[in-house]
């Protein structure tokens, strides 16, 4: 059997129950963009040289396959993530924040290859929550939780990104000591 099965050619696609739409549709174009998210990490992950952001990247591929079946079942009600993944994403969140030297403020990627290539993974899964957002804003049935992960999973990108520089001795920050500014972020000391 051959992945060129041709049955694409007209610009539809088949849903997970069978259903045809267009390749155009926005729940389309929402489970795509989780599937970029997926490759993204994974160039993240090779990127990288940092164990703990790999291993933890690893299972954000996995989950993020769970994530884009839900949005690609026409299964009434769809099928989520579990709560207890969602929790186990907030608490690794809260574990890598609380570390010294992660939330001293916005950060300019590009001085880390694996920190820079997370970075735009957040930037991906941003775009994959507005786009299942937008789903639900039209009427979609979407579990919520996906919502809530996609949420969640941006921060803990962002963090590892973080966490990567400041193990490699990168000083990412956006703003110079000197030059003062707003503390408007908690990202501020």
């Amino acid at each position: 059997m051959s992945i060129a099965t041709q049955t694409g050619d007209t610009g539809q696609t088949s849903l997970v129950g069978g259903r045809r739409i267009s390749k155009g549709d926005a729940r389309v174009d929402a489970y795509g963009t989780v599937d970029e998210l997926i490759a993204q990490i994974g160039l993240a992950r090779a990127l990288s040289a940092h164990a703990e952001a790999a291993s933890i990247a690893k299972e954000l591929q996995r989950d993020l396959f769970a994530v884009a079946e839900a949005l690609a079942s026409d299964d009434e009600p769809p099928k989520g993530i579990d709560a207890a993944r969602v929790s186990d994403i907030t608490s690794q969140v809260h574990r890598i924040e609380t570390q010294n030297g992660i939330l001293i403020d916005w950060a300019i990627a590009g001085d880390d290859a694996g920190g820079a290539a997370f970075e735009v993974a957040r930037t991906v899964c941003r775009r994959a929550e507005r786009l299942v957002v937008r789903l639900v804003d039209e009427g979609e049935r979407i579990d919520r939780s996906v919502i809530v992960y996609l949420n969640r999973l941006a921060d803990l990108l962002w963090l590892l990104g973080r966490l990567i520089e400041r193990d490699h001795g990168v000083d990412a920050a956006l703003r110079r000591p000197e030059d003062g500014g707003s503390r408007w972020s908690k990202a501020w000391p």
